[in-house]
């Protein structure tokens, strides 16, 4: 008579679908590199919140991280970086990209974003509402959002332009995606002007259907 082996769990699964769609796409190598990130993240939020964002060197994250501090700029730039980037960009383009190819383009954005808004809030609230905290009390981070390579504009530029299948956005594209972004920058920001006290997908929400009559031919 044989003895059944228990079986071992797979070491770090994604324990949420956010992690999982993050993940799916990655090779080990990158999986690993994703979760250090995740790791620098998650500990400066934490320091932000004790000792606030100025207060906070980039030494005492990496160590509170347990990597050494040119281990942290491998992954961000400075210390404002680590707040004005993610790793839900790739996913959202990939969410709007997946539907129906003769919706209309801001109705696939608002599912889309929708849809990873509510993941969000289910597993990861928290930091995502430090984060915008902490864009919308950090004067540089504010400045900062509208200039950084992932902002929210150039997420929807280079959607309309992939799903176009064109190497170059349009000035119609450009003027588009600029609108888009500020809409959703405006809708987080009064989430974080609220306290958290209104429900940001239904800021959001808001914000996309007040301009659905100005895009519903694009």
């Amino acid at each position: 008579m044989t003895t059944e082996q228990p079986t071992a769990a797979l070491p770090d699964a994604p324990t949420d679908e956010v992690q999982a769609m993050l993940e799916a796409p990655l090779s080990l190598r990158e999986r690993k590199k994703l979760k250090t990130r995740q790791t620098i993240r998650r500990e400066a939020y934490r320091l932000f919140s004790a000792q606030g964002f100025d207060s906070t060197t980039v030494e005492q994250i990496a160590a509170a991280a347990e990597v050494s501090p040119s281990t942290f700029f491998r992954y961000f730039a400075t210390k404002e970086d680590l707040v004005l980037t993610d790793e839900y960009d790739p996913a959202i383009l990939a969410a709007v990209l997946q539907r129906p190819a003769g919706e209309p383009f801001l109705e696939s954005c608002r599912a889309a974003l929708l849809g990873m808004i509510r993941h969000l809030r289910e597993h990861d609230r928290e930091e995502l509402f430090a984060r915008m905290r902490l864009v919308h009390e950090v004067p540089s981070l504010r400045a900062g959002l509208h200039r950084a390579n992932d902002s929210p504009q150039q997420l929807f530029l280079a959607v309309l332009t992939r799903r176009a299948g064109v190497e170059e956005p349009t000035y119609d594209m450009r003027v588009a995606a600029a609108v888009l972004g500020a809409a959703t920058t405006e809708a987080v920001m009064r989430w974080a002007e609220s306290d958290g006290r209104e429900d940001i997908t239904d800021l959001v929400d808001r914000a996309f259907e007040l301009l659905t009559s100005a895009f519903a031919g694009l």
